[in-house]
């Protein structure tokens, strides 16, 4: 329908509303409303379009779906200090139009980010080669079945043991977990941090790799393969609801089968813009290596062994 015949559409209802009142002696006529804007059509289409703003950009991510709150400029400052949804309103018992539809868009941020892989551009930048899981049936396998993503294959087993020196300082390994888009976004930044840092601390650094299909547990494996003092696996974490960029490092003193999350250190959230910063988490990870390789422990024994100092 032509804009100009939707107005005088709207003009008419609202006159015989105002008529139908008057006739049954309520209040006076109907004020007009304004008609909505409507978005301009896209070239080559004519009549009013229906296309709504984009909710995901960040002007419109920034503005808070309360009406009228009590406290505007308190609603927008706490929404400036987390990424939770916070002040997101709602119409009667609903979510909002747009916030359903920002909901829907980061919920594919999520699922794509569990199937996406991590560019082999990118391995062979820094010199990764690849080895795999006991996960042969893709990403359902790896999502349905975590102890399999927890142990090398025996094809894996066999290339490690051909391609890494045993015993080194320190030996970083890569998975990609469940974001491979945390792998894209901070490999580049932390790797040449842990790299240079050893060198510069007189550590032996082992021959890196990517592990597909990764679980942290893992790390017992590797501990068996190439009896490291520290190990360090970086790997994508559980992305949240539009964000897929969050990296973790799991580290551990002499790793080996048995091994629990007990005997584990990690730094979490490590991505820009509002984790922790990949440069200084690198920092971190080497400090914490000292520490390991100092007092021969990890995980809760290390953490004890601090509280004691």
């Amino acid at each position: 329908m032509e804009e100009n015949k939707l107005k005088a559409l709207i003009e008419a209802v609202i006159t015989e509303l105002g008529a139908e009142l008057a006739r049954s002696g309520r209040a006076g006529p109907v004020p007009a409303a304004p008609v909505p804007p409507t978005s301009a059509p896209p070239p080559g289409r004519t009549g009013p379009g229906i296309d709504l703003p984009d909710p995901m950009s960040p002007e419109a991510r920034a503005l808070p779906g309360v009406r009228e709150p009590l406290d505007a400029d308190g609603l927008l400052a706490l929404r400036e200090t987390t990424t939770a949804r916070i002040g997101v309103g709602r119409a009667g018992p609903r979510a909002r139009t747009r916030d359903l539809l920002v909901f829907q868009a980061d919920l594919a941020i999520t699922k794509d980010a569990l199937e996406r892989k991590v560019p082999q551009a990118l391995l062979d930048e820094f010199g990764l080669f690849t080895v795999d899981t006991r996960v042969s049936g893709g990403r359902s396998e790896y999502l349905l079945r975590p102890d399999l993503g927890r142990r090398l294959s025996d094809e894996a087993i066999a290339l490690v043991k051909a391609r890494c020196a045993p015993g080194p300082d320190v030996q970083v390994c890569v998975g990609d977990g469940l974001s491979a888009r945390a792998i894209e976004a901070n490999l580049a930044r932390i790797f040449p941090v842990l790299k240079s840092g050893c060198a510069s601390l007189g550590y032996s650094l082992g021959q890196p790799f990517f592990i597909e299909n990764c679980r942290v547990g893992v790390m017992n494996d590797l501990g068996d393969l190439l009896d490291p003092k520290v190990l360090i696996l970086l790997i994508g974490e559980r992305p949240g609801l539009g964000r897929a960029e969050s990296m973790s490092a799991y580290m551990a003193y002499r790793p080996k089968s048995g091994h629990s999350d007990a005997d584990r250190n990690v730094i979490c959230n490590i991505f820009d813009g509002g984790g922790v910063n990949p440069l200084e988490a690198g920092a971190y990870a080497l400090r914490l290596a000292q520490d390991m390789m100092g007092k021969s422990a990890s995980g809760v024994k290390l953490k004890l062994m601090e509280g004691e100092a």
